[in-house]
C-alpha cells in the first residue's frame, strides 16, 4: 500500500506539473507585449502556456488571478499598493515592492517576481503652447492655474489616491472640467486636437515623445514608483519552479527605452504583439 500511495503522490505531482500555465494580461498594448514576452519564453523553456489576455483593468485581473482562472500576469508596483493592498503611497521603489510582496504572500497566496526594469509612472502632459502661456514646469506651478483648465482621462485616475484626489490634496489641484473618455489611448488625440488642456500619460507611453509634449515636474513626490513586475499563483510556482527563473531572467532585459518602441511598433507601426514579443526575444538571446 505504501507503494501505491507513493505512485499516487508522484502521478498527482507529474499532472500538476503537466498543467498548462495560463498567463493573463490587462487590457492594453504594454500588457498584450509583455503577457506575450512571458509567454514565448517560457513556451522556449518547455511550459505548456495558455493565454487569456485582454482580460480588463486591475481588478478584473487581480480576480481572475486570485480565483484561479490565470496563473500570473504582469502588475505594477504602485499600482498593486494602491488598489489591492490600500498603503500608503510612497517614492520609495524597494519600501513598495517589498510592501505589495508581503501583503500578496501572507494574504492572498501570491508572490512578486523580480521586477523588471521598466517604472511605467504617471506623468502630467500638456502642449507645449499651453504650459507656455501658463508658465507651467511643475505640478506646484499648475495648482493656481488649474481653476482655468480642462483635464480629460481614461479608466479611474479620477477616483484613485494617486490620481486626481492626490492632485488636489497634495497641489491644490482642481480643473475647471474633468473629462472622462470610454476609450483607452483617447487622451493624445484629444490633447493634439486641442479638445482638453491637461491629460495625463505613462513613461513609456511613445506618444510623449512623438507629440512632443510637455511633462510636468512631479516637485512633490506625489507619483509613486510604478515597476513591471510577473504576480504569479504561489500553487502555480510550486507545481513549476522554472517560471521564476525563466521570467527573472527576463527582468533586467525590460527597460523603459525598449517597451517605448515596442508600444510604438504595435499602436503606431499596427505590428501584432506577438510579433514584436518574438522579436524582442530574439534580440535578447532569449
Amino acid at each position: 500500500m505504501a507503494g501505491l500511495g507513493l505512485a499516487i503522490t508522484m502521478a498527482g505531482a507529474m499532472a500538476a506539473q503537466a498543467e498548462p500555465v495560463k498567463i493573463g494580461s490587462k487590457n492594453f498594448t504594454e500588457q498584450f507585449v509583455v503577457a506575450e514576452i512571458y509567454a514565448q519564453a517560457l513556451e522556449k523553456a518547455g511550459i505548456e502556456v495558455q493565454k487569456r489576455l485582454n482580460l480588463g483593468a486591475t481588478q478584473i485581473a487581480h480576480t481572475a488571478l486570485t480565483s484561479g482562472e490565470i496563473d500570473l500576469y504582469p502588475e505594477y508596483t504602485g499600482t498593486a499598493l494602491a488598489a489591492i493592498v490600500k498603503g500608503e503611497l510612497t517614492s520609495d521603489a524597494d519600501q513598495i515592492y517589498a510592501d505589495v510582496k508581503t501583503y500578496y504572500e501572507n494574504e492572498l497566496n501570491l508572490t512578486l517576481l523580480e521586477p523588471t526594469a521598466i517604472n511605467n509612472g504617471y506623468a502630467i502632459i500638456l502642449l507645449p503652447e499651453t504650459a507656455e502661456a501658463n508658465n507651467l514646469k511643475t505640478l506646484s506651478d499648475l495648482g493656481p492655474a488649474s481653476k482655468d483648465l480642462t483635464f480629460g482621462a481614461e479608466g479611474t485616475f479620477g477616483e484613485r489616491k494617486d490620481g486626481l484626489p492626490g492632485l488636489e490634496a497634495v497641489y491644490g489641484i482642481k480643473f475647471k472640467e474633468f473629462v472622462q473618455f470610454a476609450k483607452l489611448g483617447i487622451r493624445y488625440s484629444a490633447l493634439t486636437s486641442e479638445q482638453i488642456d491637461v491629460s495625463f500619460g505613462f513613461s513609456t507611453d511613445w506618444q510623449i515623445e512623438d507629440s512632443k509634449l510637455a511633462v510636468l515636474e512631479d516637485d512633490k513626490n506625489l507619483f509613486p514608483p510604478y515597476y513591471l513586475v510577473p504576480i504569479v499563483r504561489q500553487d502555480a510556482l510550486a507545481a513549476n519552479p522554472k517560471i521564476a527563473e525563466v521570467l527573472n531572467r527576463i527582468a533586467p532585459l525590460l527597460t523603459n527605452e525598449k517597451m517605448r518602441a515596442m508600444n510604438a511598433a504595435v499602436e503606431r507601426d499596427r505590428r501584432e504583439p506577438a510579433e514584436v514579443a518574438a522579436e524582442f526575444l530574439a534580440a535578447e538571446g532569449m
